[in-house]
């Protein structure tokens, strides 16, 4: 097969157009061409007037050396790489050394399911509730209709904190490419649309990604896994000399043994995070973000992005990708751009507030939401120590809990209000998707200083991005704490701890993920660590 890529058409073109200007590319007739697949769309808005998808195409010809050797130079063209081929490391019959997995997440989910494809059968232990019940629990405190509950919510629970939010499956984290595939392959199987195969920004929605996750979980039961829900691990059983992983304490004082452990905690563990650094296990704080959501009308932002072309059916909802370097020296940024879609409570602790976006499939709601965070740091913003992210977030939730009136509201500001440092005494047209609720409050003082200076002058930069983006009416809300882990628990070259045998510190809680893809990659690289480390006694005796 021959990969071309860059093959760019009108919005309206036909089957019949790509396939002439695949034959025009290859200096062939379109009788020439064997079979066509198409492996990737993309978008191309940057003239309005004339937008064009633009694809990456594998395509079958009788004579794959000539045509190559004919079109030698041209930098689009060539040999359509291989696929991954997956790694097997299958477990003997009989194998008796059982890996544990922490926690229920994309991370977990996708290293359970390796291991369990090798033979291992897992138990994987998640301290939420399953997704149905984990899913009642929380849009029923959204609506007001169940009181918050800390150990099943938006951040706790099957499928982790990606259940619900925009469901997004691409990344700015650098990966592997076939590793990504394989991911998006694994999801497919699960039930997700085949179209996340082909489309750049591929994205699965919060309803859907529920059922995708009852499906990984099926999945893994089948090859002999075990899921356990309301389980939480609340210690780690070590051997007093080489620190090597011996067993994992639950809270119901269930002792589980295993030198093996997957630690895939997502980034709001923090009872866990405390836990291990109380044990000794090496880690540091790290740098992350916190700021707002902001809210648009979602035909401001499709006009600004589409121009005539807003509400075309192969377009959708528009988003946007926004980067500010302010005069103070921080960075601002969009996070987490949800096209048509809420802003909801993604708190897990009592009396602290935390908004995150969220989107269905369809991406049809009236507003387009995305989180305006400013990075910090350490250095900067919390120098006392590993845990002191942990304590910067909690200071700036419950802030935000005050303002917002201490019911689980948020506090919410009109941005003409934010720019002018004048409280909102009542809200615009906007109407606000926040679930529980908003309350008008001034939200200067619901983060340090420099960080509300740098949001004040970002987002007027933006407008010059996004035309409309400073709209008046536009609404912010807080806060966004949330964006990524606050620690990082080091791990050498073969995924383990640096200084706890049997730990492996993996996914965005660990430090080394940021969303639902690149946690499934972890968890698919982690799994393979996981599996040569149980093999290696095996091994060495068959050597």
């Amino acid at each position: 097969m021959i990969r071309i890529h860059q093959l760019a058409l009108s919005l309206n073109h036909s089957a019949d157009d790509l396939l002439a200007a695949v034959a025009r590319r290859l200096k062939l007739s379109v009788g020439e061409l064997g079979p066509l697949i198409i492996k990737k769309r993309s978008i191309d808005a940057r003239d309005k007037q004339a937008i064009e998808l633009v694809y990456s195409v594998d395509v079958q010809v009788a004579s794959e050396a000539a045509v190559l050797g004919r079109l030698r130079g041209n930098s689009q063209l060539g040999v359509a790489p291989e696929p991954l081929i997956r790694p097997s490391l299958q477990a003997p019959a009989g194998f008796q050394a059982r890996p544990v997995v922490i926690g229920a997440g994309p991370c977990g989910y996708f290293a359970a399911l390796f291991l369990a494809q090798q033979g291992f059968k897992p138990l994987l232990l998640e301290r939420g509730r399953s997704v149905n019940n984990r899913t009642a629990d929380t849009f029923g405190f959204w609506k007001g209709n169940s009181p918050f509950n800390p150990r099943s919510n938006a951040q706790f629970g099957e499928g982790g904190a990606g259940t619900f939010s925009d469901g997004k499956l691409y990344s700015g984290v650098k990966e592997s490419k076939k590793h990504g595939r394989w991911v998006l392959e694994e999801f497919v199987e699960s039930g997700a649309n085949p179209e996340i195969l082909v489309l750049q920004k591929p994205h699965i929605g919060t309803f859907k990604l529920v059922g995708v996750v009852r499906q990984l979980r099926a999945r893994i039961e089948a090859l002999g896994g075990e899921v356990r829900f309301e389980q939480q691990v609340v210690g780690f059983d070590l051997d007093p000399g080489t620190r090597q992983l011996r067993g994992l304490q639950l809270s119901n004082s269930e002792i589980i043994p295993t030198t093996a452990a997957v630690l895939a905690i997502g980034h709001s563990a923090r009872d866990t995070f405390a836990q291990l650094h109380l044990q000794g296990v090496e880690m540091e704080a790290k740098p992350f973000s916190v700021g707002f959501r902001i809210e648009h009308p979602q035909e401001l932002i499709d006009r600004a992005r589409w121009g005539d072309f807003a509400g075309h059916p192969l377009l959708g909802a528009a988003d946007y990708k926004l980067v500010h370097h302010a005069s103070n020296g921080r960075s601002v940024y969009s996070f987490c751009m949800c096209p048509g879609g809420l802003v909801v409570g993604a708190t897990s602790e009592e009396g602290h507030v935390v908004t995150n976006g969220m989107s269905q499939y369809s991406r049809n709601e009236r507003n387009a939401n995305s989180g305006i965070v400013v990075g910090i740091s350490p250095e900067l913003d919390y120098p006392n120590g590993v845990l002191a992210g942990v304590a910067f977030q909690r200071q700036l939730e419950a802030r935000a809990y005050l303002l917002g009136g201490k019911n689980y509201n948020a506090p919410a500001q009109r941005l003409e209000d934010f720019l002018l440092g004048q409280p909102s005494l009542d809200l615009g047209p906007l109407q606000p998707s926040y679930a529980p609720g908003v309350t008008p409050a001034d939200l200067s003082t619901a983060l340090p200083t420099q960080l509300i200076e740098a949001i004040r002058e970002a987002l007027p930069a933006f407008a010059k991005q996004i035309p409309g983006f400073d709209y008046g009416d536009a609404l912010l809300t807080g806060v966004e704490t949330r964006t990524s882990s606050p620690v990082r628990i080091s791990r050498g070259v073969n995924f383990q701890s640096v200084n706890t045998p049997g730990l492996f510190p993996a996914g965005e809680g660990a430090g080394y993920a940021g969303g639902i893809l690149s946690a499934g990659i972890d968890g698919l690289r982690v799994g393979e660590a996981v599996a040569k480390q149980l093999l290696a006694p095996v091994n060495a005796l068959i050597n």
